[in-house]
This record gives C-alpha cells, sequence and structure tokens, in this order.
C-alpha cells in the first residue's frame, strides 16, 4: 500500500533553503527524491524511530527528514529537513 507524503510548510522551507546554498544542489534533488519515494512505499521501515515508532527520522545524504506516518490514514507529514555531512 502507498502513502500519501505531505511537507509541511516548515520542512518545505527547510529544504529549500538547503537547496539554495548547496554546493551540490543535484544531490539534494536526488536525496529529495529518494526520501520521498521511501516515505511513500514503507515509511515504518524507513529511518529510525525518534520518539515513538510513527516519529522517525530519516537521512539520505546529504539530507535528512524528520517525519509522522499516521498510519489510519496513509500519511506521511515530513516535519523537518536538514543538511548532513
Amino acid at each position: 500500500m502507498t502513502y500519501e507524503v505531505v511537507w509541511t510548510p516548515d520542512a518545505e522551507r527547510d529544504l529549500t533553503a538547503i537547496w539554495l546554498v548547496a554546493a551540490d544542489r543535484q544531490a539534494v534533488t536526488t536525496a529529495s527524491h529518494r526520501i520521498e519515494q521511501e516515505l511513500g512505499r514503507s515509511p515504518l521501515t524507513f529511518g529510525k524511530p525518534r520518539t515513538s515508532g510513527v516519529n522517525r527520522v530519516a537521512v539520505v545524504a546529504p539530507l535528512g527528514v524528520t517525519f509522522e506516518v499516521i498510519e489510519d490514514d496513509k500519511r506521511v507529514f515530513v516535519q523537518s529537513a536538514f543538511k548532513v555531512p
């Protein structure tokens, strides 16, 4: 089953800021695309749990995201994005 992936406005702002200053913008674009694919496919096995099994963090260098999975609605909310070395 697939999940709808929703980037919150804060996460979109984070991603934009990271992309604008990135030395390799294509790497950021590729990472965000892969993250979105994984979140849409199997968010509960992607990344690692934070405060619970549905609040998670995942990294696909050079990008990381925090997200929440709403299993009943089959939705994933990306809450923030951050740059990783």
